[in-house]
């Protein structure tokens, strides 16, 4: 078993945490039973948030009368104080429980801090001296907000997007965290589906010893992958090496991550699974994504009123309505010759 111990914090966990966001796409019950297992197994940080739908209140019911052998991290998207206060006391309710364990900022355009305007940071403040928080974090998808972030000194932990993908920014982003004393929560493990060598995307995350990977787990199979990590690390092999020098090649330059922030389209496009289609089919064969429901969904980019309200908000910098057209003419062309 690898211990992560997330900063000054001083949580320390089993190196693989439950990401609980897609837990939203199966019942109460398989949920339940998913998280159950992956704390019978090892796991015993999880990963939620208001925005999650339904995540939190499966969590609540999994752990409830055992919430001290469990590490629970939640996130509000709230722009004021007041909204903090609704999201922390309906998290709550949802978790079955009196306080949070790391309580974050979701994906802010800004970093919250005290007297800048919003009342956000003194909410944290005031909600951690009750007790109902006991770590403050924050998670973006923007190197500017995080740095910020990590500078301000106001931040125990941060979750930013980080695998085998990652730029040399990235890295020197987790190196930042390590000398601060800051925990680092890597999202994104699997770069939304486009990895798809789980032991490789660990083997790479195994050497750095402050981070924490997120692994979003919906179905058993995946849980049991994950879980067979904990006695059995993968190590950097060179073959695995060899998967991760393919696969930086083949994905360089600028890809859609799948994060959503693009969204919602006043199209009707549903841009953070269409603007990257073309390499989902490439990496991950599959005739699901050629059915009728998923070509409905392509066609709707040619309805693209190019209002550039998706460029705008892609915490990348992409130019979204450029890689739709793109990834709408790879698609008709992979769907043509049923070339999968």
């Amino acid at each position: 078993m690898t211990l992560v111990t997330l900063g000054k914090t001083k949580i320390t966990v089993e190196k693989n945490s439950f990401g609980a966001l897609p837990i939203q796409r199966v019942s109460k019950e398989e949920a339940v039973r998913l998280l159950r297992k992956a704390y019978n197994n090892g796991i015993t940080y999880f990963d939620t948030a208001r925005w999650y739908t339904d995540s939190e209140e499966k969590i609540g019911a999994a752990f409830a009368g055992m919430r001290d052998k469990v590490y629970i991290a939640t996130k509000t998207g709230a722009a004021d104080a007041a909204g903090f206060w609704r999201d922390l006391e309906t998290s709550l309710g949802n978790l079955r429980t009196d306080y949070i364990d790391v309580y974050q900022f979701h994906n802010p355009a800004f970093c919250p801090r005290p007297g800048d305007g919003s009342g956000l940071y003194e909410a944290m403040l005031e909600a951690r001296d009750k007790g109902m928080v006991r770590h403050i974090g924050i998670t973006n998808h923007r190197l500017s907000v995080a740095n910020e972030a990590v500078d301000s000194g106001l931040y125990e932990t941060l979750q930013f997007p980080f695998c085998y993908l990652a730029t040399q920014k990235d890295i020197e982003l987790v190196e930042k965290c390590k000398a601060a004393d800051m925990g680092f929560i890597a999202m994104k493990a699997l770069s939304g589906g486009l990895i798809t060598n789980s032991a490789a995307a660990y083997a790479f995350l195994a050497q750095y010893d402050n981070v924490l990977p997120i692994w979003g787990v919906q179905r058993e199979r995946e849980l049991d992958e994950f879980l067979s990590y904990i006695d059995n690390p993968p190590a950097m092999t060179k073959e695995l090496a060899a998967v991760i020098e393919r696969d930086k090649r083949e994905l360089a330059g600028d890809f859609c991550r799948g994060c959503g922030y693009c969204m919602p389209c006043p199209a009707g496009i549903e841009i953070n699974n269409c603007a990257r289609m073309s390499l989902l089919i490439r990496r991950s064969p599959s005739q699901a994504q050629l059915t009728p429901e998923v070509q409905a969904k392509m066609k709707q980019i040619e309805k693209c009123l190019h209002c550039n309200q998706c460029r705008s908000k892609c915490p990348y910098g992409l130019d979204t309505p450029s890689l739709l057209a793109k990834n709408y003419q790879d698609y008709c062309e992979i769907l043509a010759g049923k070339e999968y």
